[in-house]
């Protein structure tokens, strides 16, 4: 009878193990599902210890997706499905919603981005909230296209808006890096204040793969300042090229004259390992690590969707001439996953 009992034990106990494990089974076959990014000309930013992270995502406006650590993201829970700007309500445009930056000002955030080739800001009182503009215009009146907006403001108060401007440049035309004081109250370009800063003069910008496409391409700003100089990221070739790259100039002024880094490109195919790499935005993660989030075409054959990585950079202080010597650390590029929303 013992020996009957303890095989009935025996037996129980390893039916309950397998119970067990089935169980661990199906917690793990619940984890969510998870897929690449499909953003373009991406932009990060850290706040209230969460990382947001915005871009070109969709015909009629912006998503917003946050994370914990770069590497896992999900949709901004604000009500409405993760989306921060919807075309027809409190926007200018009704297509080519390009370009996001989400900047911070006295407790009110803003969101700088272009939608049919013209400049606009709109804004809201929480970070992944619905951003509408106050007035529903863009803020230049030009005729020419001008997209890929940053915002920039200067220790001593003044703010500049950097874009990419398309211009005409000896028989073809093409996106040229420009600047303007910006008149945040009123929303407005400073007139008089419109200057060129960069336009395509070097091999790297314009390569034998570039001149299959038609414009030549400087575009995808963002200016930072270390040690009281200013650095200007870019992006340059077309984007359908597979040489879209990343570089950066230097100077004393927000106005320039730029100095090209003489490394450039810091970001391009020959250094990630993938195409179309370019178009970003520099943040600092909370590691106090600075990072450059860019994005890169869908694979070797196919351009669309652009998908979104994350490089760490690596900052060499030159002592001599005082500027950074940037470049990325391409053993930790970041390919950041969202998890999918349930059907």
């Amino acid at each position: 009878m013992k020996k009957q009992i303890l095989i009935t034990a025996t037996i129980a106990l390893a039916i309950a193990t397998i119970g067990c494990r089935n169980n661990n089974s199906n917690t793990e076959a619940a984890a969510p599902e998870t897929e690449e990014i499909a953003y373009a000309d991406p932009t990060i930013v850290f706040e209230n210890g969460k990382y947001y992270l915005t871009g070109t995502s969709a015909e009629d406006g912006f998503f917003m997706l946050e994370s914990d650590d770069l590497e896992t993201w999900k949709e901004v829970d604000n009500g409405l499905g993760g989306r921060i700007l919807q075309l027809g309500n409190g926007t200018y445009g009704e297509h080519a919603f390009w370009a996001p930056q989400v900047y911070k000002e006295n407790g009110k955030y803003y969101l700088t981005y272009s939608a049919q080739g013209k400049m606009c800001v709109a804004q809201c009182d929480s970070i992944d909230g619905l951003y509408r503009q106050t007035e529903l215009r863009p803020i230049d009146d030009c005729e020419e296209m001008n997209i890929d907006t940053y915002l920039f403001r200067d220790d001593d108060g003044k703010y500049y808006m950097y874009h990419a401007r398309y211009v005409m440049q000896g028989e073809a035309g093409g996106n040229t890096i420009q600047v303007a004081e910006y008149d945040f109250d009123n929303n407005r370009l400073v007139p008089g204040t419109l200057t060129l800063c960069a336009k395509v003069s070097e091999p790297w910008e314009l390569t034998e793969d570039g001149k299959k496409f038609i414009n030549r391409t400087l575009e995808g700003p963002t200016v930072i300042k270390l040690d009281g100089k200013y650095y200007l990221f870019y992006s340059a070739n077309d984007y359908q090229s597979i040489d879209y790259s990343v570089g950066y100039a230097t100077s004393d002024n927000p106005y320039g004259p730029w100095t090209r880094y003489e490394g450039n490109p810091i970001i391009h195919r020959s250094i990630v390992g993938e195409n179309g790499a370019g178009h970003g935005d520099y943040f600092v993660g909370k590691d106090g690590r600075p990072y450059y989030v860019y994005h890169v075409h869908h694979n070797d054959s196919t351009i669309h969707p652009r998908m979104v990585r994350i490089a760490p950079l690596n900052m060499e202080l030159d002592s001599v001439s005082g500027i950074y010597r940037i470049s990325v650390d391409s053993d930790n590029i970041i390919v950041p996953k969202r998890i999918k929303s349930a059907e």
